[in-house]
């Protein structure tokens, strides 16, 4: 059912918790896991017609570096050996670079998080966990971090994550993966 999984992190608690549940599943189904960290580039919102910012050499390097050590870091030796698991950062736009990965990477699901912002938060920020649902050629399960829960990053690594029974609503529209 799942070959390959993709766990988009913002390096959030949610996304934290997404990263356990993709484990689960890909265990579960002898899927490989890829990681992938997609940075806003830095310059885009500081350009205009009104506004000229010089790029100083090598920042989108360094953020590329940074973003791939951390992704690293949250990966478990058990998720290279036993699950194919690879890291990836981009710079780009988070939600079309996530889908246009996923596409491109023959990617089955996509597993990760979400804030669960409403009103006014979710009016001015937006969702990215959104988009890629409206917009990603295979199915999407979000995960939102319970408050009472600890993030993934400070559970115990010999504890097993129970994932509870996930109703994925289709329709007989929707574009196979």
């Amino acid at each position: 059912m799942f070959n390959r999984i993709l766990v988009p992190l913002d390096f959030s608690a949610p996304s934290d918790a997404a990263l356990e549940y993709a484990r689960t599943v890909a265990t579960r189904f002898g899927a490989s896991l890829h990681l992938l960290h997609v940075a806003e580039d830095p310059y885009r919102a500081l350009y205009s017609a009104e506004v000229y910012v010089p790029e100083v050499e090598g920042l989108r390097e360094e953020i590329l570096t940074d973003a791939t050590g951390r992704l690293k870091d949250r990966l478990q030796s058990s998720d290279i050996r036993e699950l194919g698991a690879t890291a990836d950062a981009m710079i780009g736009t988070p939600a079309w670079s996530i889908v246009e990965y996923a596409g491109s990477h023959d990617i089955d699901l996509i597993v990760m998080g979400t804030h669960g912002r409403g009103g006014m938060s979710h009016l001015l920020m937006g969702s990215v966990a959104e988009r890629v649902v409206r917009t990603a050629p295979c199915p999407v399960l979000t995960v939102r971090q319970s408050r009472t829960t600890k993030p993934a990053a400070e559970a115990r690594p010999e504890a097993v994550l129970e994932v509870p029974p996930v109703l994925m609503a289709t329709s007989s529209a929707d574009k196979q993966c």
